[in-house]
């Protein structure tokens, strides 16, 4: 997958005051403990995962069984506050084409975006079921988020 791009100021807040600061040499292994428990918190399969982190950017490395698997983990890191880059290594068993993504703007619902990728409003739940657990209403997303795009 190589490097994926977000934004730095928004998504899920998951560091501690002391770690979403400007961040450290001290704080780094800190930053990487929070992103690898996020990951494991929202139960996304891996088979091994390694998480690195140096100030904005996150390394992910390790194997996953399927393609849709390493999407959502690099998303999963990379949809929180402080993230701008995640450099996605891991390898995957079952390569698959990759999905495409699209970054919500103001003014976005599933359907909106369903209807511009799919040409059909009332296929948003494919979006909404290729970007759980992260999401867990259609309603739920906000500017600046990144999501996966699955082909029909």
């Amino acid at each position: 997958m190589g490097l994926m791009s977000f934004f730095q100021g928004v998504g899920e807040k998951i560091f501690h005051k002391e770690t979403a600061a400007a961040p450290t040499p001290e704080t780094e292994p800190l930053r990487a403990s929070a992103l690898l428990a996020h990951v494991k918190q929202l139960g996304l399969a891996y088979n091994s995962l390694s998480v690195k982190t140096a100030t904005d950017t996150v390394t992910i490395e390790g194997e996953v069984a399927k393609q849709e698997d390493a999407e959502k983990i690099a998303l999963a890191v990379g949809n929180v506050e402080g993230v701008k880059i995640v450099d996605n290594r891991l390898k995957v068993a079952t390569p698959a084409p990759e999905a495409t993504y699209h970054t919500v703007v103001k003014g976005d619902t599933l359907s909106l975006i369903a209807k511009a990728v799919y040409g059909d409003m009332m296929k948003y739940p494919i979006i909404f079921e290729a970007n759980k657990p992260m999401l867990t209403h259609p309603d739920k997303i906000y500017p600046g988020q990144v999501l996966r795009i699955p082909a029909l």
